[in-house]
């Protein structure tokens, strides 16, 4: 089969163990993404398979109905919003769905946690440049003990930085739907009682939620500007559960003092178009959440067994039904 890798910014996917999967399999790697929709069409056009990391490639009508020869994409990780499910069948092209890890990602907010928290990488930056114990601007970190905690989203990911918070001393607070609150008080955490409270209340605050509808935009300019002078926003997740533009507006009032990010609205995210990378009180990572090694061979393995898997007749993981 006639395969295809997008995205592999990193051009890492070749040499990981799981590669060998596809041995009999002509593959090509693709390590940037086209500015045209035409350009990626030209590059898909006689590829039987498509294997996506995670969210960044967006598959679309426009997309799917250029590519006469295509039968299958297989996701890295779970689906999103990034694949039109409906339009896929209606081409007949089936959709392979891998599987994720909280493992990773819960790290790596910890990490950029701790980080933000202590101002380590304009504390070491500054240092390699002759400056002794100076964060520029930024002042004094803090530690996190006795500090509260707000997790919004109290899943496999909230679940895991609510158990780092408690280990690290600090008070944990969830906000989200119903259920999550309950499961959250049920494991001896507290539960905000509104929304208001929970940016009120929060030294820092991480989000922990799957992007669509309900939560697109569900934390608003008016939220951030509930936040304390001191706190510091975390987000791991989605940039789009931000409205647009809300977090640096904000951030200038000085509410939240600080931020500590690894998603952007556009992606990969650029000095010239996100201003966030510009502000000093600003901790950004290129969307790390995912990308390690372990990880990737995870993602990988499950998503090259599928490809495997579907081209020998025995289909595994189709989230949608094609037609025959």
């Amino acid at each position: 089969m006639n395969i295809a890798i997008l995205d592999d910014y990193q051009d890492v996917v070749k040499n990981l163990s799981c590669f060998s999967l596809l041995k009999d399999h002509e593959v090509s790697i693709f390590t940037d993404t086209p500015v045209s929709i035409d350009k990626l069409i030209q590059r898909l056009y006689d590829k039987d398979a498509i294997v996506l990391i995670r969210e960044r490639t967006q598959i679309t009508d426009q997309l799917i109905s250029h590519l006469p020869k295509l039968k299958l994409i297989s996701q890295t990780g779970k689906i999103s919003h990034h694949i039109d499910l409906a339009t896929c069948l209606t081409h007949n092209v089936a959709i392979a769905e891998g599987i994720g890890s909280p493992v990773a990602p819960a790290e790596l907010c910890w990490s950029l946690v701790l980080a933000a928290s202590r101002h380590l990488v304009p504390y070491a930056s500054n240092l390699k440049t002759g400056l002794w114990q100076n964060s520029g601007e930024l002042g004094l970190g803090r530690t996190l003990q006795g500090l509260t905690f707000g997790i919004w989203g109290y899943g496999r990911i909230g679940k895991r930085i609510a158990n780092y918070a408690n280990a690290f001393g600090m008070k944990v607070l969830i906000w989200g739907s119903v259920s999550s609150r309950a499961q959250a008080v049920e494991d001896g955490f507290n539960a905000a009682m509104s929304k208001q409270d929970f940016f009120s209340q929060s030294d820092i605050i991480s989000l922990h939620l799957r992007l669509n509808d309900a939560t697109r935009g569900c934390v608003n300019f008016e939220d951030l500007q509930q936040m304390k002078n001191d706190a510091l926003l975390v987000n791991t997740s989605r940039a789009e559960l931000i409205e647009k533009s809300a977090l640096p507006r904000s951030l200038l009032t000085g509410k939240p003092g600080f931020a500590a990010l690894d998603v952007f609205d556009s992606e990969p995210a650029g000095i010239e178009t996100e201003p966030l990378l510009n502000m000093p009180n600003v901790l950004c990572t290129p969307h790390l959440g995912y990308v390690e090694k372990n990880s990737y061979e995870l993602y990988f393995k499950s998503a090259f067994e599928n490809v495997i898997d579907f081209f020998n007749g025995k289909p595994q993981n189709i989230v949608n039904i094609t037609r025959t």
